[in-house]
């Protein structure tokens, strides 16, 4: 079901659902894909039970005991918040340089910095988990310090079962860097 209240003039809705997003200001940090729907639909879960911590809140607190309806409070944003960066996870690109969004850590490396983007073989990590099986990742090499890990995988939370939108994502962050790496 198409959700035209979150596209721009309908410029969405011409693209196939794994199609990366058009840019239109260059200079802004933008996802090259879609998230996948393993990272959305935990993010869901995760917002679920938030609803429910809210809830138990109220009660607790209509109950009469605030300290408990606080500490369920807390509870509530602490998992509000690591539902909204659980979907800030993944690669971002702008003219500038590219962007690896980690759950607890951010990499930004300038275009000029980067020596090479490539997709290899390798063993990956299945939906993040210490389990690794055979698959793809896009590789950045940078010029002065050790290779970054890989940013993106085809067995990753946003490409598990959906190949096609993996090299298309790969494609366009390997575009972006083969674009902005020789402007001077």
């Amino acid at each position: 079901m198409p959700l035209h209240f979150l596209t721009a003039d309908g410029e969405l809705d011409a693209a196939p659902s794994d199609a990366p997003l058009p840019y239109e200001d260059r200079e802004r940090w933008r996802r090259p894909y879609r998230p996948g729907p393993w990272r959305v639909g935990g993010a869901a879960l995760l917002l679920l039970l938030a609803s429910y911590l809210l809830l138990s809140a109220l009660i607790i607190a209509v109950a009469g005991a605030l300290t408990g309806a606080a500490g369920c409070a807390s509870g509530a944003v602490l998992v509000i918040a690591y539902a909204l960066r659980l979907l800030r996870v993944g690669v971002w690109v702008n003219a500038r340089g590219i962007r690896q969004v980690g759950l607890f850590t951010t990499t930004t490396l300038a275009w000029e910095d980067v020596a090479a983007v490539r997709t290899v073989q390798q063993p990956v990590r299945w939906l993040g988990l210490p389990r690794t099986v055979q698959g793809q990742a896009l590789l950045i090499e940078p010029r002065r310090r050790e290779a970054l890990r890989a940013v993106l995988t085809d067995h990753g939370a946003d490409f598990l079962a959906r190949p096609g939108a993996f090299d298309r994502a790969a494609d366009v962050v390997e575009g972006w860097a083969a674009e902005h790496r020789r402007r001077p």
